[in-house]
């Protein structure tokens, strides 16, 4: 036999019920009227044991928000967990139970239901759980888009749209912490290695779980979550939701819920302080990785170019122009500006360069490709070196309302790179008007 709640089978699901009528007919079954015509009120084969408890037994029995019910409704706990009994319906003898009750509320019930202290046979047999919200961003945008399969709505949903909302629920759930601000914190919980800024030393996660050891229990909710995405779904605008729009009913509801005053502050912050400013730097990256044109090959050259400095300088040799046959001395500028992106100084320039070169000779000597992804700082340094020499362009363009015919190729060509990056044509526009507004300001 297999279990099945659907159709009743080794699991019975007890609602909250109404307080003036908690009818225990849903926990232990009813006398059925209509066969006390035929067998004498004593007899057994006038009960109809289809309560939860009946259905439950050899398994599960589950009750939903369980203390919204009234103390008196929950009584048949007792002797089923502690004399593996409870009542039969009507006059009957007691009916052997052995399985599992699966109970489930919120926290703010349960401190007011332990807070009782004539509920102290109830709270003798109780196990309690402690189950935190998720605190793992991928696992959090799985949960919503879970969902968003199984509803109705067809509307496009931007790139990093549920990611933006995922973001804002983890960081209400997370606990201050004196080691890391809150994004390196949900990025280190999300599974990402992070270094200390100036060190070598990786942060350790259980160092930060050790600080709050009931981290998850508190925070904004997934259904909270839902009902803005819910909002924003209702309310899009040809067909299509993006973050910013998030953002904005994020705020609105906020405002709108029965928090503390300190505590609806310390919401909207992380959404100000935290949120727009890491969606900024995603879209950044993202904008201009499209606008420009042959990403990949530029980047491949500027790894070519830095390497063969970087060899010469460590080596002390001297590079040789491929057109003139001149011999040069490395270019110290070039390397400068490539290591500043991600901040080396000057002082330690000169051991990264070793490295670099070392790693690379490495590869090659066991068999690997060399490409300017090989070697992740350096792949960190190049992007950022070829984002900031183009963002200045892509204000310009992003902005320019009259665009000549190479301006114009440029901008279609980068609004067709973010199309098959998940965009439409209106999150596109919108998308590029944000960022005109909110990017590269001077």
């Amino acid at each position: 036999m297999e279990f099945s709640i659907r159709s009743r089978k080794g699991i019975g699901v007890v609602p909250p019920v109404d307080p003036n009528n908690q009818d225990t007919s849903v926990l232990i079954g009813s006398v059925d009227i209509s066969k006390l015509d035929i067998y004498p009120e004593d007899d057994p084969r006038v009960l109809s044991l289809n309560g939860a408890f009946n259905v439950g037994n050899r398994g599960i029995v589950e009750f939903i928000e369980v203390f919204k019910n009234e103390t008196e409704y929950l009584h048949t706990m007792i002797t089923a967990t502690q004399e593996k009994s409870i009542p039969s319906p009507g006059k009957g003898s007691m009916i052997y139970f052995d399985g599992i009750i699966l109970a489930h509320s919120n926290e703010a019930e349960w401190n007011k239901f332990k807070s009782d202290h004539t509920n102290e046979a109830i709270l003798d047999r109780i196990v309690k759980i402690e189950i935190p919200y998720c605190l793992e961003l991928d696992e959090e945008i799985r949960i919503y888009e879970k969902m968003l399969k199984k509803s109705k709505f067809k509307e496009h949903i931007a790139p990093h749209t549920i990611e933006i909302a995922s973001m804002f629920a983890i960081l209400t759930r997370l606990s201050p912490s004196n080691k890391v601000d809150p994004m390196t914190k949900l990025r280190i919980y999300n599974g990402e290695e992070i270094i200390e800024k100036g060190m070598t030393r990786k942060i350790d996660i259980m160092e930060l779980k050790e600080e709050a050891p009931r981290e998850g229990m508190t925070g904004i909710s997934t259904r909270f979550i839902m009902k803005v995405l819910d909002t924003a779904l209702s309310e899009a605008e040809n067909n299509c939701i993006n973050p910013i729009d998030v953002m904005e009913i994020l705020v609105k509801s906020i405002k709108e819920l029965s928090i503390s005053e300190e505590e609806r502050t310390r919401y909207l912050q992380y959404i100000q302080n935290n949120i727009r400013k890491e969606y900024n730097k995603i879209l950044d990256k993202e904008i201009t990785r499209a606008f420009i044109h042959g990403y990949k090959e530029q980047a491949e050259s500027l790894f070519n170019n830095y390497l063969d400095h970087a060899e010469a300088y460590v080596n002390r040799t001297k590079l040789k122009d491929i057109n003139t046959g001149e011999e040069l001395e490395p270019d110290e500028k070039f390397l400068r500006s490539i290591e500043e992106q991600i901040g080396i100084t000057e002082s330690a320039a000169k051991g990264f360069r070793s490295d670099v070169t070392a790693y690379m000779f490495y590869v090659l000597r066991t068999g690997g490709k060399l490409n300017y992804e090989s070697y992740e700082p350096l792949k960190e340094a190049i992007e950022k070196k070829l984002t900031s020499s183009v963002s200045e362009l892509c204000r310009i363009i992003t902005l320019a309302k009259v665009r000549d015919k190479e301006q114009s190729e440029k901008y279609n060509a980068m609004v067709a790179e973010m199309k098959k990056n998940g965009y439409c044509d209106h999150c596109c526009n919108v998308i590029l008007k944000y960022a005109a507004n909110n990017l590269w300001k001077d």
